[in-house]
């Protein structure tokens, strides 16, 4: 089940790819928290990205299950109080593509690295949604509504990665037990 659910997201990673990031149209015309809450939930892009930190910080184990989600909710703070600065951030959505395909492939590969190389990656990573998050922000939008919206949104997503993963391997568990003669 763990690598169905690996080849379903890195499936869903490459067709991204071909796609815009189609959460930078400019479409998040509210002004306040439920506007910076649908914002990341309006890209597939954003959606795989931030489910697939929290399926590999699962399946990390560890220390990495809180932390690499802390890592990427704080530099998504960071990124988006420079776009909504102004601050420019380079290939933003280059950025954010190499996040939906480096993550998914790391989940498909259940690949482990040490924690701390784990948080950088997915900090630097977070800094180009946060980034796209802060400058696409309307004019008319309370910045303090809006940023929390989005951040608790990539919060739940995170945590949709961590509880796929864990209902992932109790179905594993389940379907590998023998069955009784």
């Amino acid at each position: 089940m763990n690598k169905l659910l690996s080849a379903g997201l890195a499936g869903l990673a490459v067709v991204t790819l071909a796609l815009p990031a189609a959460a930078h149209t400019g479409h998040a015309d509210g002004m306040g928290f439920l506007a910076g809450f649908l914002h990341p939930l309006g890209g597939l892009d954003h959606l795989l990205a931030m489910v697939a930190v929290g399926l590999w910080a699962a399946q990390t184990g560890g220390r990495a299950l809180w932390m690499l989600p802390v890592a990427f909710v704080t530099m998504l703070t960071g990124g988006a109080l420079a776009g909504m600065s102004g601050i420019e951030v380079p290939m933003v959505e280059a950025g954010i593509a190499a996040s939906v395909a480096v993550l998914g492939l790391l989940v498909l590969l259940n690949k482990r690295v040490p924690v701390s190389a784990g948080m950088a990656l997915v900090g630097v990573f977070a800094v180009f949604h946060g980034h796209a998050h802060g400058a696409e922000m309307p004019a008319t939008a309370q910045p303090m509504l809006f940023g929390a919206g989005f951040i608790l949104s990539t919060v739940l997503l995170h945590g949709a990665g961590i509880a796929a993963m864990a209902i992932g391997r109790g179905v594993a568990r389940r379907s590998a037990r023998p069955t009784a003669a």
